[in-house]
């Protein structure tokens, strides 16, 4: 029987939580049965790391949604590869791939890593992106949500919404609480003692990095032997680098460029954050044995139960993000207790293995 090629699709070539999870999948699929391609649609340090990795990768630009000019140059890529099935990872990876296979009579499967939709945008916004995701769910030859609570959304949102559920998985291997790792306060000039929040995300409206230099300059003024990393880049890095000039923070606050070295900086945090309005990024933290503080949005409930293995805020509160860091910061048995619960929640239901073997039982009701 011939390898099924599978053409994997993502929406840039930056290293953010769909980027890793494609990664994680491309890497452990079973090489003897499938042949992964991707397809990316900006460049970035992902394409350097499918290059180590020996996948053949292909660069088409764009950083619009729903860009009939590619369509042709998808069209050919597909043809020339011979693609068999394609998986888009993403609203806008989907949004871009979506003709092109329809065109070839391709299967295509299309993983929702959180929905494009939530309650924080206007109106029309809103009722738009429902509108989005409701044509390209349906074009879809099959939905993968990656917790319950996504595919729950999708059901209450989406005419006829239908999807099956494959938890996200992280290598845990990689990320090991008990390995040695780099002296990441050293090189970055932070005393041992002092207490470390992290911050690793992309600077864009989804991870509301505003609301967390805001919260944190309130937390600061309340418990000042404490610093910050502000790890990746986005389109919103000259607004943050602004706020934290703007709030005195240039001493509480070191914003580090998007860096591959992700355990590493989990290593040497105390107290992880994601204040997204939607997002589904913990896991890795999770599995280093971090406390983590993270909002009620799709998926987190069902990785964090409150005041056990986290805490959940509402998405865009300030004063809530700065209590839960006081609660974590004044008190060290919380922040062990509330890590090894943690821990436990990623070991048991997120093993990458388990997710990518899921993922290939869906690809074999393609296989000729």
């Amino acid at each position: 029987m011939d390898r099924l090629r599978v053409l994997e699709v993502i929406r840039q070539g930056q290293i953010g939580g769909g980027e890793s999870h494609m990664l994680d999948l491309v890497g452990n699929l079973n090489k003897e049965q499938f042949e992964p391609l991707v397809l990316s649609f900006t460049d970035g340090p992902m394409l350097d790391r499918l290059s180590s990795m020996n996948v053949k990768w292909f660069l088409i630009n764009t950083t619009k949604p729903f860009d009939n000019r590619v369509t042709g140059e998808v069209v050919e890529l597909m043809k020339t590869e011979r693609i068999d099935l394609v998986h888009a990872h993403g609203t806008r990876a989907m949004s871009n791939v979506v003709w092109a296979s329809k065109k070839l009579k391709l299967p295509v499967i299309y993983t929702i890593h959180g929905w494009s939709f939530h309650s924080g945008q206007s109106l029309p916004t809103r009722l738009a992106r429902i509108a989005s995701e409701q044509y390209l769910t349906h074009k879809a030859s099959c939905n993968i949500s990656v917790s319950a609570s996504n595919q729950s959304t999708g059901k209450r949102s989406l005419l006829s919404f239908d999807s099956v559920v494959i938890n996200n998985g992280i290598d845990l291997k990689k990320f090991d609480p008990d390995k040695n790792y780099k002296d990441i306060r050293k090189e970055l000039d932070i005393n041992d003692d002092t207490l470390l929040v992290g911050f690793i995300a992309r600077m864009t409206y989804q991870k509301a990095p505003l609301v967390m230099v805001q919260a944190f300059k309130e937390f600061v003024d309340q418990y000042p032997q404490t610093h910050m990393l502000m790890v990746g880049g986005g389109d919103m890095d000259e607004e943050v680098q602004d706020l934290i000039k703007k709030e005195g923070l240039k001493d509480n606050i070191t914003p580090v460029p998007f860096r591959q070295d992700v355990p590493d900086l989990l290593s040497a945090i105390d107290i992880y954050c994601l204040p997204s309005f939607w997002d589904l990024g913990l896991i890795e933290a999770m599995a280093m044995k971090k406390p983590v503080i993270a909002t009620h949005v799709d998926g987190t409930s069902e990785l964090i139960s409150n005041n056990v293995n986290g805490l959940l805020i509402e998405p865009g509160s300030v004063p809530e993000l700065k209590n839960a860091l006081l609660k974590l910061a004044t008190n060290d048995d919380i922040r062990k207790k509330m890590g090894l619960a943690a821990y436990q929640v990623a070991k048991e239901n997120h093993d990458v293995n388990k997710m990518v073997h899921n993922v290939e039982l869906l690809y074999q009701r393609y296989q000729n």
